[in-house]
């Protein structure tokens, strides 16, 4: 695919992803949300594209940084790679 297609393929893209994502919060909000929570109002579009971005600003960062998702990799990682002598030694020296 030529640079010029590229450019405009992948905000079309992008604008269309979030569109759809969108309408996929609100419809699953809508249908789950009011019948467990009796006060919880209905949502509309925008609404759920709010909802979607702020999930997204909390949860899941920018470009894959950020928000708690890439922190706790890292310390699975250590913690699995530690003898069982390790991690009682952490767990009773506190967790640094």
């Amino acid at each position: 695919m030529n640079h010029r297609a590229r450019f405009f393929y992948r905000p079309l893209f992008f604008i269309v992803a979030v569109a759809a994502l969108s309408a996929i919060v609100m419809l699953l909000w809508n249908a789950i949300v009011p019948g467990i929570f009796s006060a919880a109002p209905r949502i509309d579009y925008l609404h759920a594209l709010g909802l979607l971005v702020l999930s997204r600003i909390l949860f899941g960062g920018f470009r894959g940084h950020g928000g708690w998702h890439g922190h706790r990799h890292g310390h699975w990682a250590k913690w699995q790679a530690m003898t069982p002598e390790e991690r009682e030694q952490f767990h009773r020296h506190g967790h640094r």
